[in-house]
C-alpha cells in the first residue's frame, strides 16, 4: 500500500517532521511505501490527490498533513474514488478532524500513533461520508454567509500574520467583525426535509439575515459549531439560520454558537434545520459573502446539494 503523505509547508511544525522521521523509519520495515509530496500552489494538493488516485485507486491512501484548507482541496481531488483520505491535524483550526475523531483538542502525534504509522502496524476503518456539491466544486465540512464569513475572513488575516495566536485568531476576529453592521441580505431557494424524509422548498427573496451555516460536518472557525449532532453519512445536510440582530441581541448567541448550544429555543432569531440542495443568490448581482471549508469564493449564486457517500475516510479503530 502507498501512503502519500501532502503537506503543506505552511502548516508546518516540528511536530510534524518528528511524524515523517518516524514514519520513515517504521516503514522501512514493513510492506508500505510513505511517499511525501509538498505543495507549491494553491490547488497542488488537489492534484497530487488526483493524480494518484486516478494512478492506484484502493492501493493508495491520501494522508493530510496540514489544515482545513488542505482537507479541502484533497477533498476535491479525491471525491467519486476509490481512494481514501487519512487526516493529520497538523493546521491550525483542524476543525473538520474535529468530527473525525470526536474531540475538540486533538493531538495530532497521538492521533498518529492510534493509527500505527509510527510503527508500521496499521490500524483504521475506511467508511463512505457525504459531500456537498457546490457549484461542481466539493465542500466537506461546512460552507457559511454572512458575520461568519467575515469572521473567518479577519480570523484568517491575523492567524497569517500572528502565528502564535493558532485557532483563537477566529475568537479574536469577532470583535471587530460585530462592531460593523451585522445585517445581510441573501435570496434563499432551500430543499428542507423533516425526520420523516417530508420535502419542501422554502424561499426568502430576500432574507436579512446575520449568519448562515449549511454543515456537512459540525465546527468550523477555529471551533464555533452550529450543529453539533450532525451525520457524516446519513444523505443529508443541516443548517442554522440567524435573523439580522444587532449588537446587543448578537452578544449572548455568540457563547452558545460557540458551544453548540444555540437552537430555536433560545432565540426567535434561530432556525435550524436539514436540507438536501438548494440555491442562494446575491440581491445585487455582487459576489455573495461565503466560503466553503474556510475557503472564501466569489460566486453571485451558488447551486448546492449534498452528494452522500461521495468520498471515503479513513477512521481510528
Amino acid at each position: 500500500m502507498k501512503y502519500v503523505f501532502i503537506e503543506n509547508p505552511i502548516s508546518g511544525n516540528k511536530d510534524r517532521r518528528l511524524l515523517f522521521k518516524e514514519v520513515e523509519s517504521a516503514f522501512r520495515w514493513s510492506d508500505n511505501e510513505m511517499i511525501i509530496e509538498e505543495t507549491q500552489y494553491a490547488g497542488h494538493a488537489k492534484e497530487i490527490a488526483a493524480d494518484y488516485a486516478a494512478k492506484y485507486g484502493s492501493d493508495c491512501v491520501i494522508v493530510s498533513c496540514g489544515g482545513d484548507g488542505t482537507v479541502h482541496e484533497i477533498a476535491n481531488g479525491l471525491a467519486h474514488t476509490d481512494t481514501p483520505l487519512m487526516i493529520l491535524p497538523f493546521g491550525t483550526g483542524n476543525d473538520f478532524a474535529k468530527k473525525v475523531y470526536g474531540a475538540k483538542k486533538l493531538d495530532a502525534l497521538e492521533i498518529v500513533r492510534q493509527f500505527g504509522l509510527h510503527s508500521g502496524d496499521l490500524q483504521y476503518d475506511v467508511r463512505p461520508i457525504d459531500l456537498i456539491d457546490y457549484n461542481g466544486e466539493k465542500c466537506i465540512n461546512v460552507m457559511s454567509y454572512g458575520l461568519d464569513t467575515k469572521v473567518e475572513t479577519i480570523g484568517k488575516k491575523m492567524a497569517d500574520k500572528a502565528k502564535f495566536l493558532g485557532h483563537q485568531a477566529y475568537s479574536i476576529a469577532i470583535i471587530p467583525a460585530i462592531l460593523q453592521s451585522m445585517k445581510y441580505e441573501i435570496n434563499l431557494e432551500l430543499q428542507l426535509v423533516d425526520d420523516y424524509d417530508n420535502a419542501k422548498t422554502l424561499t426568502l427573496t430576500p432574507a436579512e439575515y446575520t449568519l448562515l451555516a449549511i454543515c456537512n460536518a459540525s465546527y468550523y472557525g477555529g471551533g464555533f459549531c452550529p450543529e453539533p449532532d450532525s451525520v457524516l453519512d446519513d444523505g443529508v445536510l443541516d443548517f442554522c439560520m440567524v435573523d439580522a440582530v444587532k449588537l446587543h441581541e448578537a452578544l449572548p448567541l455568540i457563547p452558545k454558537y460557540n458551544d453548540g448550544k444555540l437552537t430555536e429555543e433560545v432565540s426567535r432569531k434561530v432556525h435550524i434545520g436539514k436540507l438536501v440542495g438548494g440555491r442562494i443568490w446575491s440581491t445585487d448581482g455582487k459576489a455573495l459573502l461565503g466560503n466553503c471549508d474556510g475557503e472564501n469564493f466569489d460566486y453571485s449564486e451558488v447551486v448546492f446539494k449534498v452528494e452522500p457517500k461521495a468520498i471515503n475516510i479513513c477512521f481510528l479503530k
